[in-house]
């Protein structure tokens, strides 16, 4: 199965939307600077968070970092700085003294956002034939647009991380979105119809269900409008949500895309490991970003 980016688009309702900077506020955090940011993105005032080397010179590498879901709606973009459960630690201060500028933004009905429900947002998009995580899709895409006019930012470098949610943000929008140069996602790459097949669907939000996808594309075909470009995967071999059968699939229908570029494909699988960020997932991130990016 294969399907154009074109096309993915068209499945998604994907909207071109920009990210017109309203406000900025800086705030010195010893080593590394945030940056409170007020994104105009179609008719909404959206925060975002922003964290960037102290001493950064000339145009720095990038990264658009997609939060997760895990129920935390009133979270959103302050993961960036507050971390989650299955985090080891916050990573915008990570990315920072790393070299990089990042960016978090809040996903619709998250953070400063979450002025409606998931499931109220998400029937009313479905009613008209769109779906939420199209929209979410929309705005991460203006957010990467603002990361990549920014004077301090090498547009050439910007890669796309996430976990769980975050995981399909950044993937699946590097399957739309060339600008980005590379893609670390953890914890949630599978194929749908295998995770309906186990049931495992239904531990997923509402916001992920996009009408009529499954009979042009999954998993392994979206990610594999990524390539040539880098991609590492990190997979919990326990991991309920995102199960090793869909996993495996995913993969049948992604290697052949990087059969030319086998070096460019990374995938790290952890035995005994769930839905979470482990000390060698953190490693493989930080050495992926390094080696294409930095």
């Amino acid at each position: 199965m294969s399907i154009t980016a074109s096309r993915f688009r068209d499945l998604l309702a994907f909207e071109d939307r920009d990210a017109v900077l309203v406000s900025r506020r800086e705030e010195l955090a010893g080593d590394y600077v945030i940056e409170h940011l007020r994104l105009k993105i179609g008719t909404d005032e959206v925060r975002g968070i922003l964290t960037r080397p102290l001493d950064g010179a000339g145009r720095l590498p990038a990264i658009l970092y997609g939060h997760s879901h895990g129920g935390g709606y009133a979270v959103g973009a302050r993961e960036l700085l507050d971390g989650r459960e299955y985090l080891l630690d916050p990573l915008g201060p990570v990315f920072a003294r790393a070299g990089y500028v990042t960016l978090c933004i809040d996903m619709p009905v998250f953070g400063e956002r979450a002025t409606e429900s998931e499931s109220f947002a998400a029937k009313a998009l479905l009613w008209q034939g769109k779906s939420l995580f199209g929209h979410m899709l929309s705005d991460h895409a203006a957010a990467l647009g603002y990361l990549a006019g920014r004077q301090d930012v090498d547009a050439s470098r910007i890669g796309a991380f996430g976990l769980s949610m975050g995981c399909v943000l950044s993937y699946w929008l590097a399957a739309l979105d060339d600008r980005i140069a590379a893609v670390a996602h953890l914890c949630c790459f599978a194929d749908f119809r295998t995770m309906i097949a186990l049931g495992a669907h239904d531990g997923h939000g509402i916001y992920l269900t996009v009408p009529g996808l499954l009979k042009e594309a999954d998993g392994g075909s979206i990610a594999a409008l990524v390539a040539p470009r880098p991609q590492l995967i990190c997979v919990g071999e326990e991991d309920a949500l995102s199960p090793m059968l869909a996993v495996e699939q995913a993969l049948v229908e992604l290697s052949p895309a990087y059969r030319q570029h086998e070096e460019r494909l990374e995938v790290l699988s952890e035995p005994g490991i769930g839905h979470w960020e482990t000390p060698l997932m953190r490693e493989h991130v930080m050495g992926f970003f390094a080696k294409w990016l930095a």
